[in-house]
């Protein structure tokens, strides 16, 4: 049989009508969109708990009372799950789609009814409507109408029509004859014949089939999120795509929700608006008369119409009244001055990064943006038309490769931001004897012949077939299976979890990687060509719309440490958090939102030396790590490059004494440190105390009766096991004690004195407090540890621990005359204890890792510290 190019046919007519109706589609869009508007302005424009009551009332109109507060408690279910907005989306696409497909069902079902001929016609084109995977109607809607709400409602229209026809075929067919007889021997016309009698007796089936409508709607509501329609099926789809079980749940519970509302409403009303249904109700209200008569209690239409409009008011009223943007830009940081900006992703992990930073960014700079998930064709065809401003993961040359030539003519690219990039065959560590594409030959049996792929879709699918099994000769022996992304990524951890041969398609960088310990497969052939760059591709005129952000994106780069940091921080934001990622990943990496998206007068002041490199050191105790923390961000604001280490004090003073660092900010003097500041004596410069008067002191829990005063240990060093808890043996407290405290009060003979670090003091006094246990500790003020334990510091009659400290910046010879702006700044610099101690809570509450991001919070909640601290005129 010759090749019949079908295919090539329909692409030839698609194309002719793009060329030549333009116009109606533009119309059509315009009225489908314009009606989903409509009724998604007053679905989604009230308060979501009001909104949810007019619903309500709807539902206990016609079901009861107990079916009312059901749909109520379901309504408010969705919006604690924070999915209401998209819930409403939903909801108006269904109702949209689902009235325009019954005014076309029923009268197509009542001509099929009447004619043979009609009947015979439609009933081809209704199987085919309802038996064509669904999938396929969003391409042309896509091509003619862009992604967006109109290529999904077609498609649901499409696939809803054939049950609506059918039905009401059905139902007029099996009206009694004998009645239509006595109709027609009555003189009734076959107009009035069709109102008053086939009509009202076909009205339970036509309902049926109305109900069937909805039902396939709503079940459309994924396919449509493909196509950017937005709502519960964008959620959904972004669940499928990225493999997040949470979200799905939440999203598929929201959608079992509308569904159960919408399949019983429409039940009930079909039985309200039928003569046979309202007689089967009369006859159930009388059965159930005396039973639960408050949960079948239903509301006039009136009391019901007047409830509806009540709430609808309120709702409508509370919406208008916090309609006023919150939003305040900064200071000449409002260039978007509310513009709209579209921005679409594939969601794979770099795109979805992307993406949201930039919707963040955006949005710092006073625009409005809209953000879509879509596969690669409706995606690159929805930047084309520009239904989609810019979309920032184009693997070029190779895996887009398909979609650029297709479309290159109404794009611009802006350039690339990230590679060079590489594609791979990857496999388990633990698969011996493959570590390269040439060794998978012979060996398919052992993978079950398949290489797990991705999206059929994805350029690097169609260099896989076309070009590496062929030049490794695997193209008989294994089978590519398309998937997903989610999907691929899926079947390599479940295979690893049984330690099961696989090969899967992946590519450089990815966060499977650093997950699991995998072998990229080497390519001896360079069958997969050379490594790709990211780019950034906005639709054909973009630079003149908004030439600021298209020289944004232009200058856009981001090194692998930053790209893989922002993927980890989104996904330990988790699933639908993905901007508070964003920010989070911004926070540690502060001065980048002006450099990526600058702005004349939002940059941070830079200081007279930026640009120089300053080496800082601490030693892991409390005001140390916040104190340092606290300067890095600030002199990176100020332009500088502070590179920020930890060491023990002894290493420190060292290092300092020896030029090797530049500065510290935890030097407790004249006691703890005097040792070292003895020995380094000319080789470091003293710029002077932040903080003052300290104290140190050993510490007991309050449950510890009778020991109030180091003189009190004496005797009762049993009952504390004979230890002292103390930290770094290098730390000078520790000389003090062992030297001085001790044979002060007369404990060197009783007690140990245990030199362990800072974490493991406090690891002991809170296992310790845990078990109320006796515990005796080396502590100092100011400590967090007060604040969190109910303690009490040892007092010391003899004076032994000596006055207390101030802590002071210590810095290497001639710092001064090298940082003369930043030496002016930290001899000034001073914190309250009040301050000293809310940042170092706000570092607890970080976390390990995180003190850099915790200090910028501290920093945000206390505007104007940094200009305090580190003046820059003009």
């Amino acid at each position: 049989m010759p090749r019949l190019h079908f295919g090539d046919w329909i692409e030839d007519l698609v194309g002719w009508l793009q060329s030549h109706l333009t116009w109606l589609f533009d119309l059509v869009n315009t009225v489908l969109g314009g009606m989903y508007d409509g009724v998604n302005a007053v679905l989604g424009g009230g308060e979501p708990l009001l909104m949810a009551g007019v619903l309500a009332v709807i539902a206990c109109w016609l079901r009861g009372l107990l079916p009312g507060a059901l749909a109520f408690v379901g309504l408010a279910l969705i919006d604690s799950l924070g999915l209401w907005d998209d819930a409403m989306d939903t909801l108006s696409l269904v109702l949209v789609a689902s009235v325009i497909t019954i005014v076309f069902a029923v009268p197509l079902g009542i001509w099929a009814a009447r004619s043979e001929r009609v009947s015979a016609q439609l009933r081809p084109v209704l199987d085919v409507m309802q038996t064509m995977p669904a999938f396929i109607y969003l391409i042309p809607g896509v091509m003619f109408f862009g992604v967006g709400t109109t290529p999904g409602l077609l498609a649901t229209i499409i696939f809803a029509m054939p049950p609506g026809v059918r039905m009401t075929e059905l139902g007029i067919r099996q009206v009694d004859g004998e009645l239509i007889e006595a109709a027609e021997a009555f003189g009734t016309s076959p107009r009035s014949t069709l109102a008053r009698v086939q009509l009202p007796l076909a009205l339970p089936t036509i309902m049926a089939g109305v109900n069937q409508v909805i039902m396939l709607a709503l079940s459309m509501v994924v396919i449509g999120g493909m196509a950017g329609a937005g709502g519960l099926g964008e959620q959904v789809y972004s669940a499928i795509t990225q493999l997040k079980v949470g979200l799905a749940a939440e999203s598929g519970v929201a959608v079992v929700i509308l569904a159960m509302y919408l399949d019983r409403m429409t039940g009930a009303l079909g039985r309200r608006v039928s003569p046979l249904g309202r007689r089967a109700a009369a006859k159930a209200a009388v059965a159930a008369a005396g039973r639960f008569r408050l949960a079948h209690y239903k509301p006039g239409g009136a009391v019901a119409v007047i409830g509806v409009v009540i709430l609808a008011l309120v709702a409508g009223g509370m919406n208008l009244a916090g309609s006023g943007s919150s939003k305040e830009a900064g200071a000449g940081t409002d260039v978007g001055q509310g513009k709209k900006i579209n921005l679409g992703y594939i969601p794979w992990d770099e795109g979805t990064a992307t993406t949201y930073l930039w919707k963040e960014l955006l949005e710092q700079r006073g625009y409005e943006t809209d953000v879509k998930p879509l596969d690669p064709g409706p995606l690159y065809s929805g930047v084309a038309r520009g239904d989609i401003d810019f979309q920032t993961d184009a693997w070029l040359p190779t895996t887009h490769k398909a979609y650029w030539d297709k479309y290159s003519s109404q794009l611009d690219d802006m350039g690339a931001w990230y590679g060079p990039t590489s594609l791979e065959l990857t496999v388990p560590s633990y698969v011996k004897g493959v570590d390269s594409l040439a060794d998978l030959k012979g060996r398919g049996k052992e993978f079950g012949g398949k290489i797990i792929g991705i999206e059929a879709s994805a350029g690097m699918m169609g260099t896989l077939n076309e070009s590496v099994l062929k030049a490794y000769g695997l193209d008989g022996e294994y089978k590519v299976v398309s998937s997903s992304t989610s999907s691929m990524l899926a079947e390599l951890d479940r295979s690893i979890k049984k330690k099961e041969p696989v090969v899967v398609t992946l590519w450089s960088p990815h966060w499977a990687y650093g997950k699991y310990d995998l072998k990229k497969l080497k390519d001896p052939e360079g069958a997969w060509g050379k490594g790709e760059q990211i780019h950034t591709v906005a639709h054909k005129g973009f630079a003149e719309k908004d030439p600021t952000v298209a020289k944004w994106l232009k200058d856009f780069k981001l090194t692998e440490q930053q790209l893989t940091g922002l993927e980890n921080d989104i996904r330990a934001a988790g699933e639908g958090h993905e901007q508070d990622g964003v920010r989070a990943w911004l926070k540690k990496n502060p001065g980048l939102v002006n450099k990526l998206a600058p702005v004349a007068g939002a940059a941070k002041a830079q200081g007279k030396d930026a640009g120089k490199t300053v080496d800082m050191g601490y030693f892991p105790w409390d005001e140390a790590i916040a104190a340092t923390y606290l300067w890095q961000n600030i002199l990176e604001d100020r332009g500088y490059k502070p590179n920020v280490k930890q060491l023990d004090p002894g290493p420190l003073y060292t290092s300092l004494a020896q030029g090797q660092m530049d500065v510290q900010l935890d030097g407790w003097l004249p006691t703890t440190h005097k040792e070292y500041m003895d020995r380094f004596k000319g080789k470091l410069d003293d710029l002077g105390a932040w903080y003052g008067p300290t104290s140190l002191e050993l510490t007991v829990p309050s449950y510890v009766k009778g020991v109030d005063s180091l003189a009190d240990l004496k005797g009762r060093g049993k009952e504390f096991g004979g230890k002292i808890i103390g930290i770094e043996a290098s730390a000078g407290m520790m000389g003090t004690l062992n030297k001085s405290v001790l044979k002060a009060y007369g404990l060197d003979g009783e007690y140990k004195v245990v030199s362990s670090s800072t974490s493991s003091m406090l690891a002991e006094l809170d296992r310790s407090i845990k078990k109320k246990e006796p515990v005796v500790v080396t502590l100092w003020s100011p400590h967090w540890a007060y604040g969190k334990y109910d303690l009490k510091k040892l007092k010391d009659p003899e004076g032994a621990w000596g006055k207390g400290e101030q802590i002071h910046t210590v810095a290497k010879k001639g710092f001064g005359q090298e940082f003369p702006e930043l030496s002016g700044w930290l001899k000034d610099f001073k914190l309250t204890e009040e301050q000293l101690a809310s940042l170092e809570v706000e570092i607890q509450k970080g976390g390990a890792g995180n003190e850099k991001e915790s200090a910028r919070r501290w920093m945000d909640a206390h505007p104007g510290i940094e200009d305090e601290l580190a003046p820059v005129a003009g």
